[in-house]
């Protein structure tokens, strides 16, 4: 018995758990650093855009409607304070004049101030120098009244609470991922530990069930519902395993003592006849013909059971009716039936099932003897057959000397017999009832017995309907 494993090594199987921890903590993190960075650009960008709007609502308060002019000294107060928080604004009338440009009333502070600006977002925001523009047109009510230009660095402008934000954002998350790291390394180790030690003992204990080994079990339980399942596969397959020895073991030494008798006897008789101890009478010769003929027929039942147990043996199967084969079985029964005066009846639906004719007619077969046989003289044999949504029953009955409750679970056992007073050439090889079970369980049916001393049995069989 040979049994494949998966051939990692759970050791390093378990120092690989940490290590997928600590780069899927390290992937999440630079996604969460991805991903904020570019909520707080977009946030940026909308503050940027409503302080624009700002600032040309605070310019369009400015102008004197009664007199159709700009008041170009509180213009300049603006443009100046809004110059040094980094925003260079130019304010036209509506006929296209300059009522006040940063960048010509003051030059030397404009170009001061940008450079400022520039040094302090160059390699923090990936500023290159340019510049944004947005161009809004200064409105009083639905007349136009000029123009304003809001100029400010990059397509981010940070100001320095903004860098400052985002540097304490950046310590948080570096801080963040670290801790993360160290936890997910403690909990990786620990996690490791609890899972290699039992896959450690799960893989010794295959090991050896594979030698063959078949007493060992794993009593550990691990709280991990996967690794319990294998260790449950484990134990069952050991158990499995265990009870086919036996049964191998059992069986063996089950055909050994079924042979002998016929062999030794069959033997004792023609070493008798050879050496002259006895004379080779018909009477002798059909004693020895009787052992050969028991052996033949044992070796038969063996190789039929074999055959449906294996599952090497397809089915042929049609649909036959259960009636007909029942009437069949009765009639190749007659002069059996007849000599015991048994009284027979086939009774029931005439119900149709997908089968192999040759196979249920062996089970039948099967059970007719065995009934004859321990039904006393003048008794009843009914075969009784129904239906239901899904299957279709046949029961076996007869009132013969029925099975005692404690063997009913042993009756379809290889060599059981439930009468231990029958010999060999009446009782049969034992194997009968085993070969009905493995028939009926090979066409997706099932068999049970009922049986009471003195009162008879009755075998009920259910075949599904549908085809398997």
């Amino acid at each position: 018995m040979e049994i494949l494993l998966a051939t990692h090594n759970p050791s390093k199987v378990a120092q690989f758990r940490p290590l997928l921890a600590e780069y899927g903590f390290a992937v999440t993190s630079l996604l969460a650093n991805f991903f904020i960075g570019n909520k707080f650009k977009s946030y940026i960008q909308n503050r940027l855009e409503n302080t624009a709007q700002d600032i040309v609502a605070t310019i369009t308060r400015q102008y004197d409607k009664s007199s159709g002019r700009w008041d170009a000294a509180a213009v300049h107060s603006i443009g100046m304070s809004l110059l040094y928080d980094g925003f260079i604004i130019r304010v036209s009338d509506a006929g296209g004049n300059v009522v006040w440009d940063a960048e010509t009333c003051d030059m030397s502070l404009c170009t001061a101030v940008l450079d400022d600006i520039s040094d302090r977002m160059t390699g923090r925001s990936h500023n290159d120098g340019a510049l944004t523009t947005k161009v809004f047109d200064a409105m009083d009510g639905s007349e136009k009244i000029g123009t304003v230009n809001v100029k400010y660095p990059g397509p981010y402008f940070f100001s320095e609470g903004d860098f400052n934000f985002l540097d304490a954002l950046n310590r948080i998350l570096i801080l963040t991922a670290i801790f993360t790291l160290f936890v997910s390394l403690l909990a990786g180790f620990y996690i490791a530990r609890r899972l290699s030690r039992p896959i450690l003992t799960t893989a010794e204990t295959a090991r050896k069930i594979s030698e063959g080994d078949y007493e060992v079990r794993i009593g550990e339980e691990t709280n991990t519902i996967e690794l319990d399942r294998l260790i449950g596969a484990i134990n069952q397959l050991g158990e499995s395993l265990k009870n086919q020895e036996d049964l191998r073991k059992q069986l063996t030494a089950d055909v050994a003592h079924e042979l002998r008798t016929p062999i030794t006897t069959a033997q004792t008789h023609l070493e008798a006849m050879i050496e002259g101890c006895w004379e080779p009478t018909k009477e002798r010769l059909q004693s020895c013909y009787d052992e050969m003929t028991r052996i033949s027929r044992l070796v038969r039942d063996l190789e039929s059971l074999a055959k449906v147990e294996s599952g090497n043996s397809k089915l042929d199967r049609s649909m036959i009716s259960l009636k007909e084969l029942s009437n069949n079985a009765v009639l190749n029964f007659e002069a059996e039936l007849k000599n015991k005066e048994l009284r027979m009846s086939v009774e029931g639906s005439d119900s149709r099932i997908f089968a192999d004719k040759y196979r249920i007619d062996q089970v039948l077969m099967n059970l007719m003897s065995n009934a004859i046989k321990y039904t006393p003289e003048g008794g009843n044999i009914d075969i009784r057959i129904s239906e239901t949504e899904d299957s279709v029953i046949l029961e076996f009955e007869d009132n013969g000397i029925g099975i005692p409750e404690e063997e009913l679970p042993l009756i379809f056992e290889r060599f059981y017999r439930a009468d231990k007073s029958r010999n060999r050439m009446t009782g049969g090889s034992g194997i009968g009832l085993a070969i009905v079970r493995s028939i009926i369980a090979a066409h997706g049916g099932t068999v049970e017995v009922r049986s009471s001393l003195n009162s008879g049995t009755c075998f009920t069989l259910t075949f599904p309907k549908t085809s398997i």
